[in-house]
């Protein structure tokens, strides 16, 4: 009955055609569990069903002098239903329909949403598995630290994409919750059969209490997890371009046949889709603030969320799935600079293995503050001068005291980092 969104455009699951279909569902299914209840005629429900339909230019016209979206359409509807048009909308309030409607359309999207990140998610897993022994520098503060794989950056990603995808069903199955409870949520002109029936036909639960709304922390738990996954999307894309600048350029987003990277220098190749998922990643998360905002209402409901969420659901949900998209497209085709990774492992000249001095000269007796001193002293000669580490060591007696030449050699060897690789991946299930 629900499932009638195209899966390439999220935007149809917000459009006016799905939601008043939507709508007539909920009504219609309303009825139908009346008619279960032996409270009207089988018949009766049937006549309905068969004329029921909606003219979205009408119900727009009748909205113009009514000035309330429900009004209108349930007046269009009941008018082409004749006398039996009284029974739509029966005992129910407007955010019955609302609020039912909502869930469904939650649903909807996060269906898309999660093909998309699946999508994502086999991307980096790829990614992971074809660069896992691609060994790159670490950087921690921005400055050279230890030796990493580019297959763990991506299975890093790979396993924040696999949180976020449970975050998502998690937050969706708390979110998808409608209610015909009535005007204050106290079934006064409704059976609770009823939104039971209607929630189970459209795949939703009913709220275990509601006003005359569903509360709307569900609905900020919803966004906030949405804007979790942007945040996620934008750490994806800050490294990116971190890693395209020019003194780096370890690796770029793809740059296309014909593209052009600026109006004024033929030569620029900027990183502009990682810098448009990071600004609308910034535009995600203020949209879940407002989502906050709505939860602290009047009484049994006001109307100050409304407006809200006519803005931030759409936009929300449309803009992650064009943001899991354009990242999953950078990934696909990102170009690596082999001999730039190699270029930049080599930049500091051996110190990136300074820790393993300090572990061996541990192992051989010396205090972690005295072994540590002796480490940085070399350290600081290479930073300051065009020598390399490895010479520093083996020139220093304070060093070779404890560490001959062939030991000093084999802490330079990087194959044991690589071990260490695949026991990471076997926890990530990634082989």
């Amino acid at each position: 009955m629900i499932e009638r969104y195209s899966r390439k455009e999220i935007a149809s699951v917000w459009s006016e055609e799905n939601k008043f279909k939507i709508w007539l569902d909920i009504e219609l299914l309303a009825i139908e569990a009346r008619a279960h209840l032996k409270e009207i005629p089988k018949s009766v429900y049937n006549k309905i069903k068969s004329k029921a339909r909606f003219n979205i230019q009408r119900i727009k016209q009748i909205e113009e002098k009514v000035h309330h979206d429900v009004i209108a359409f349930i007046t269009d509807v009941a008018r082409n239903i004749g006398e039996e048009g009284k029974l739509i909308h029966y005992g129910m309030t407007s955010s019955d329909v609302l609020d039912t409607c909502l869930a469904v359309q939650i649903k909807q999207a996060s269906k898309i949403l999660l093909d998309d990140l699946e999508k994502l998610k086999n991307t980096l897993r790829k990614l992971a598995l074809q660069h896992k022994n691609l060994i790159c520098i670490g950087r921690t503060h921005g400055v050279h630290a230890e030796l990493t794989t580019y297959g763990l950056k991506f299975a890093l990603w790979y396993d924040d994409i696999t949180r976020n995808i449970e975050r998502l069903k998690i937050a969706t199955q708390n979110a998808a919750v409608g209610k015909i409870s009535g005007a204050v949520g106290t079934y006064e002109h409704l059976n609770p059969e009823v939104e039971e029936y209607v929630c189970e036909k459209l795949g939703i639960k009913p709220a275990r209490i509601s006003t005359q709304i569903v509360q709307r922390d569900v609905h900020a738990e919803y966004l906030l997890t949405l804007a979790l996954i942007a945040s996620s999307l934008e750490k994806f894309a800050t490294e990116i371009r971190h890693l395209q600048k020019t003194e780096v350029r370890e690796v770029e987003e793809p740059f296309v046949e014909g593209q052009r990277g600026s109006s004024a220098m033929p030569h620029k190749r900027n990183p502009i889709l990682c810098e448009r998922i990071a600004g609308l990643a910034r535009l995600i998360r203020t949209n879940a603030f407002a989502s906050l905002e709505n939860i602290n209402l009047w009484h049994e409901r006001d109307i100050s969320h409304s407006s809200v969420e006519r803005i931030i659901f759409p936009d929300t949900t449309i803009l992650l799935d064009y943001i899991i998209e354009k990242m999953n497209f950078v990934l696909a085709n990102l170009k690596f600079n082999p001999d730039q990774i190699k270029k930049n492992v080599e930049l500091t000249r051996g110190l990136i293995h300074s820790q393993k001095v300090l572990l061996s000269l541990i192992e051989k007796g010396l205090s972690r503050d005295e072994a540590y001193k002796l480490v940085q002293a070399n350290a600081m000669k290479v930073w300051d001068t065009d020598t390399d580490l490895k010479t520093e060591l083996i020139k220093d007696p304070k060093i070779t005291k404890y560490l001959n030449a062939s030991e000093i050699e084999k802490i330079f060897d990087s194959s044991k980092l690589l071990e260490r690789v695949d026991y990471i991946f076997g926890r990530l299930g990634l082989n």
